[in-house]
């Protein structure tokens, strides 16, 4: 038995000239994006086509290449934790965020481990006081998380001895970062190797990709600029597509009590000898 549409096109077959109208317009605004966001920007621009059929014919003009299969070692997956807020991942990741239109800089960012719900800031420097901020930030909109985890940098772990205040208190040797996780109430946990922090990694990937190209077209230049898009677009975007349901509808975020004030506790602070000033 033979079809009768044997060896005819298909109804729903695009022209040759849609056809080219859409890798032109790749190749003038797309031409360094995969086919899933190049895609995505074409619906927005009223070019409805396929994901499979768009990578055919970037393929075909030299716009996409398709990536090796290669073989990996098998990583044993970690379950997400069961409620929103019982763990908090937080890394900050170097990029050229802005390309050649502005100023360097990092991106200090948070993901829960059970969600993928997401929080970040582009910042100049990579350091305690921003990180601090950045934290502030996550417990000002959802309240304090059960658990921080963070990589071994010297802003959350001393090598030096415990000071006299501390060795009176009966306390470790602390950093700022940790003094102040400490007095908020937030466990610290350390992650002991670069894949113990996938989650975070696997969004750092996807922003330098994602980010950089949406930024790239919405003209941003500056890191207050990237900033406003980051809270705005990108991370409602990257909830609705990418943040899962907990397993636990309990959200484990600790509310914060009227006398913490993180204003005090979320601050770098310095001891100082005051003296009268009288010569000796």
């Amino acid at each position: 038995m033979l079809h009768g549409l044997r060896g005819r096109s298909s109804n729903r077959k695009f022209s040759r000239r849609f056809e080219q109208r859409v890798v032109q317009r790749v190749r003038q605004r797309y031409a360094d994006s995969g086919p899933t966001l190049a895609r995505e920007k074409l619906e927005e621009e009223g070019l409805r086509v396929s994901r499979e059929t768009l990578r055919r014919w970037m393929s075909q003009a030299g716009l996409w290449r398709p990536r090796s299969k290669r073989v990996r070692a098998v990583q044993v997956w970690r379950a997400r934790r069961s409620a929103f807020g019982e763990l908090v991942m937080m890394d900050s990741s170097p990029y050229a965020w802005l390309e050649e239109r502005g100023p360097a800089g990092h991106l200090v960012a948070m993901i829960d481990d059970a969600t993928s719900r997401l929080w970040g800031r582009f910042v100049e420097h990579d350091t305690t006081e921003e990180n601090m901020r950045t934290l502030w930030g996550w417990v000002a909109r959802h309240g304090r998380p059960l658990a921080l985890y963070t990589d071994k940098n010297g802003m959350f772990v001393t090598s030096r001895p415990a000071q006299r205040e501390e060795q009176l208190k009966d306390q470790p040797a602390r950093t700022q970062f940790g003094r102040a996780l400490a007095e908020v109430g937030i466990e610290w946990i350390a992650a002991h190797s670069p894949q113990a922090k996938g989650r975070i990694e696997r969004f750092f990937s996807t922003a330098q990709d994602r980010l950089v190209k949406e930024m790239r077209l919405a003209g941003i230049d500056t890191l207050d600029g990237a900033n406003r898009f980051l809270e705005i677009h990108f991370i409602p975007e990257w909830e609705q597509r990418f943040a899962v349901p907990p397993r636990q509808a309990q959200d484990a975020h600790q509310p914060q009590g009227r006398e913490q004030r993180l204003e005090e506790m979320l601050s770098v602070r310095a001891m100082r000898v005051v003296t009268d000033g009288r010569a000796a």
